[in-house]
């Protein structure tokens, strides 16, 4: 019998049962009430309600320019939706880089405002100070290393993480470091799969990995992209579960049709 059927509500204590025995995690992204009832009632472990709503809802080219007051917003909207779930929601950049304080009161205001279990930040060494703090207020943290999308600007490119050992070294560390502060999970994107193995093995507290190979505790993807909404975006590590965007476009042309044909509304449509 899987942990994940047994359990009404997932928690963090649910997912630590989890890797420990060996049963793989599930984590979507969603950013709004009807796409998050759905996968909540799919069965998903864990929903993000990633900074990715930069891109996906409101057409940024880089997560940085999504406020916390639009985390919150979508946060709020997804949480309505779910009954099992556990609900993780990003830091957005600019709310906990400067200092441990403002980090605090950035995850003080998600979990008040939203309802959402926990929060998700970017960073190792250099964001560990502020995760002490807010798993000090009783809030769960999950961390993320390896391509952080927030930094783009400073590493250049989409391209696979610490290929080179020094890097990889301290990605280590890092994770190392995120589990000493109290993080509950760590994310590891587009990093080799035998680092991502190594990181499994060391650490206690699960990880998710999105381009990080087979060898981690549970997986992610973005929702847009998994379900073929997003038709630009296809890295490697994307599997495409469905084409929503061909449904789509060929709905809404039918529906132009059946208009200027007259034949929508017809009869029986009308009253």
């Amino acid at each position: 019998m899987s942990i994940h059927k047994e359990v009404k509500k997932i928690t963090t204590n649910t997912l630590q049962k989890m890797k420990q025995s060996g049963e793989k995690i599930s984590m979507l992204t969603a950013y709004d009430f009807s796409f998050a009832k759905i996968i909540d009632n799919a069965g998903i472990d864990i929903i993000l309600v990633g900074d990715s709503a930069s891109n996906v809802m409101a057409g940024h080219e880089t997560t940085l320019p999504i406020t916390l007051d639009q985390m919150i917003y979508h946060a709020q909207s997804v949480v309505r939706a779910i009954n099992r779930c556990l609900v993780v929601v990003d830091l957005p950049f600019g709310t906990y880089q400067s200092n441990s304080d403002i980090a605090l009161a950035s995850a003080i205001r998600i979990m008040k405002e939203t309802g959402g279990h926990s929060v998700k930040l970017e960073g190792g060494a250099e964001v560990v100070e502020s995760v002490r703090k807010i798993v000090g207020a009783g809030i769960p943290v999950m961390g993320h290393l390896g391509l952080t999308p927030q930094s783009i600007y400073k590493f250049g490119t989409y391209t696979v993480r610490a290929k080179e050992q020094a890097e990889a070294d301290k990605l280590l560390s890092d994770a190392k470091l995120l589990q000493e502060a109290g993080c509950f999970a760590v994310v590891v994107e587009k990093i080799p799969a035998q680092l991502a193995k190594q990181v499994s093995e060391t650490i206690d507290i699960p990880t998710i990995g999105i381009g990080a190979g087979p060898y981690c505790d549970g997986q992610v993807l973005v929702m847009h992209d998994m379900l073929g909404i997003n038709t630009e975006f296809k890295p490697r590590f994307l599997r495409q579960y469905a084409s929503l965007h061909d449904i789509t476009f060929n709905a809404v042309q039918q529906y132009i049709t059946d208009i200027k044909s007259l034949n929508f509304p017809n009869q029986t449509e009308s009253y």
